[in-house]
């Protein structure tokens, strides 16, 4: 229904992205696509970008990263935010050295059982690296079938997006779909008056695209409060590995308290006097807000759980951005503080 106008509208405006092949090439390498696609996974193009090809260079292939050394990874990502993506980079990324020779699996069925690839990003892998005609549905293509067929139930979306999927070119016609969606068809004020597929859209039709997809109140998140302990000496802070089993597993941090209702001073990571700075900073993660009050000291270096680290090279630890936000605060506040 919408291929052949989709499609010649991609082969003259498909956007040039480090990790795709240009409108009928041949496909690109199914690490590339793969490792971009974890890395869009809940971000934005822009963003990843960088990352992307930082990743690229320094670990070229799915053996490299398979041989790569977690924390040096972890701290590569940091950043990036919804750090289990990289640890489910890492082992993927083994599974597939493992169990499959080094060599991407080309179905959706096979691609499923590897770590940490679920429904979208198998179905983009398939059809961008194997031209498998695969539903590939994520935030932009389900906004553009919404409006194509006026639904009101985000559960229809994808048995259209199967509908409409041609056999030929899966891949362009993939990624063509979540161009418009990003170009042309955008949540607020979409340019219909240039979109290719404005004849067959429902909700031009009926003049409110921006009524579709139906959006459902979202409940607020809980809140939660914690405490960051910023220990200066000789020009280093103290830095933790959180666990690997947690929130940011794996990461380096500043040490902190329980995350919960009542955070305690208890938890300090060495027994010295601590400042407790008036405004926390506030972090939004996906399934609650926090705000991390900062509690900062100056003191000796002593043998302790963690590392010391230089400030002036705070930059270079990989800091969660919920950290670095931490370390920000901190850095401002203790040149206050008397010797």
């Amino acid at each position: 229904m919408i291929a052949e106008p989709l499609l010649a509208w991609y082969d003259r405006h498909a956007r040039v992205l480090p990790w795709r092949s240009p409108p009928g090439a041949a496909p690109p390498a199914p690490y590339a696509v793969w490792l971009s696609e974890v890395m869009l996974q809940q971000t934005t193009v822009a963003a990843v970008k960088p990352y992307f090809e930082r990743f690229l260079a320094r670990w070229p292939s799915v053996q490299a990263l398979a041989a790569a050394d977690d924390a040096e990874v972890m701290t590569a990502w940091a950043g990036l935010g919804y750090y289990s993506r990289a640890r489910n980079l890492l082992a993927c990324a083994r599974a597939v050295v493992r169990e499959h020779g080094g060599q991407f699996p080309g179905s959706v069925g096979a691609l499923r059982k590897l770590p940490g690839v679920g429904e979208y990003t198998s179905a983009a892998i398939a059809s961008i690296a194997f031209a498998e005609p695969a539903a590939v549905v994520d935030g932009n293509v389900e906004r553009v079938i919404s409006r194509l067929f006026a639904l009101a139930d985000k559960r229809d979306v994808r048995e259209r997006a199967a509908a409409l999927t041609p056999p030929e070119r899966p891949g362009d016609y993939a990624q063509a779909m979540m161009d418009l969606g990003a170009t042309i068809c955008t949540p607020r004020r979409p340019a219909c008056a240039l979109c290719p597929v404005q004849s067959n859209c429902r909700a031009f039709a009926l003049g409110t695209p921006e009524a579709f997809p139906v959006k459902l109140a979202k409940a607020p998140k809980p809140e939660r409060r914690g405490i960051a302990f910023w220990a200066e000496a000789d020009g280093h802070v103290l830095l933790v590995r959180r666990p690997a089993k947690r929130l940011l597993g794996g990461m380096r941090a500043l040490p902190t308290s329980a995350w919960g209702e009542a955070p305690s001073m208890d938890d300090a990571p060495l027994a010295t006097d601590w400042r407790l700075l008036d405004a926390p900073v506030r972090h939004v993660f996906t399934h609650f807000a926090l705000d991390l009050s900062i509690a900062i000291a100056l003191t000796e270096r002593v043998n302790t759980d963690g590392e010391w680290w230089p400030i002036d090279r705070i930059a270079e630890a990989g800091l969660p951005t919920v950290f670095d936000k931490a370390a920000r605060a901190a850095m401002a506040s203790a040149m206050d503080l008397p010797c």
